[in-house]
């Protein structure tokens, strides 16, 4: 493995573990809504991306094109605000464990779209790995609605409820899997397309735009339903709300996307899909940390052959000339 791709792999590594942080933060603040939640942080980012961008402003700001304004709203919006508003009901509804593992589709999905693009490894030849990350997925699901999550048996009014919730939190996890995979493409090809960014400069940039769009988003909000947010909000703690969205801006959006960014940069599509797996694996250990408790067996199993899937994906793509 070469000095580039070596360093493209240790970032997305890199990039998962503090990407793992967003999982646990709607456990950590349960009484607080997705959308809440999704504001909040990206206010947070918003501000910690603009304060770490003002040394870089000018020069910036030279650079800056109304092409370059358009990509990053566009990304702003479907692979930060959305996404995690469609995550934080996955996990509210079906736990960190389902959607963290239905994140962890990603590999496939961004291999997919990116297996036309320079350094791409051909499909037929990632077939096998992509194919061991599927059966993880496979045993996390069969672990979710088989009752693995659930040791005390409820009734069958209960039962049926807990169904529909579980089945609520997978469809919105799988809508957060796709508009992750649409920003994963298309922040990997802009950056491709336009190397006078480096990692950090977008990754600030991207922070603005993030926190500008969740300002419009968060007046709104008010606007439309500023009673009921104050009349909820008498007994929550504001203080652990804004501390904890401030500590996931920092690492998981500011520090992680810089790290992605470089590792997007270095990496074919094909292959910088595959590190995203990191952010499942790392969510998995926080949510065990958190829940106190082991994994059960098929979530082991799920973790082994993700595991396995993308470190056989990595030696396709470094000893294949074309990578």
């Amino acid at each position: 493995m070469g000095y580039t791709m070596g360093l493209g792999v240790l970032c997305g590594l890199l990039a998962g573990a503090f990407w793992g942080m967003v999982f646990i933060a709607p456990k950590l603040l349960p009484v607080f809504s997705p959308w809440e939640l999704a504001i909040g942080r990206y206010l947070a980012y918003g501000l910690v991306a603009f304060v770490a961008a003002l040394p870089l402003m000018r020069r910036i700001a030279r650079k800056l094109t109304r092409a370059d304004c358009v990509a990053l709203l566009r990304q702003a919006f479907t692979g930060n605000l959305l996404y995690y508003v469609l995550l934080a009901f996955g996990v509210q509804l079906a736990g960190v464990g389902p959607t963290s593992l239905i994140i962890g589709i990603l590999p496939i999905s961004v291999t997919i779209m990116g297996r036309r693009d320079h350094g791409a490894v051909p499909l037929s030849r990632l077939i096998w790995p992509l194919l061991v990350v599927a059966a993880g997925i496979a045993c996390i699901n069969i672990d979710l609605f088989g009752g693995g999550g659930h040791a005390h048996g409820p009734g069958a009014g209960d039962a049926l409820h807990s169904v529909w919730q579980r089945l609520a939190g997978v469809l919105c996890a799988a809508g957060a899997l796709v508009c992750w995979t649409f920003y994963a493409v298309d922040n990997a090809r802009y950056l491709q397309r336009n190397p006078q960014y480096s990692g950090n400069e977008w990754s600030a940039l991207y922070g603005i735009s993030t926190g500008a769009v969740s300002v419009v988003l968060a007046l709104l909000g008010w606007l439309l339903a500023g009673d009921r947010l104050a009349a909820a909000g008498g007994g929550r703690d504001w203080q652990w709300f804004w501390l904890v969205n401030a500590a996931v801006a920092l690492g998981a959006s500011l520090i992680g996307n810089n790290l992605w960014n470089i590792s997007s940069r270095r990496l074919p599509l094909t292959l910088s899909g595959q590190m995203i797996v990191f952010e499942t694996l790392f969510a998995l250990a926080y949510g065990f940390v958190f829940d106190h408790r082991w994994p059960r067996p098929l979530e082991i199993a799920a973790i082994v052959l993700l595991m396995i899937g993308v470190a056989w994906s990595v030696r396709l793509h470094a000893t294949d000339k074309s990578a």
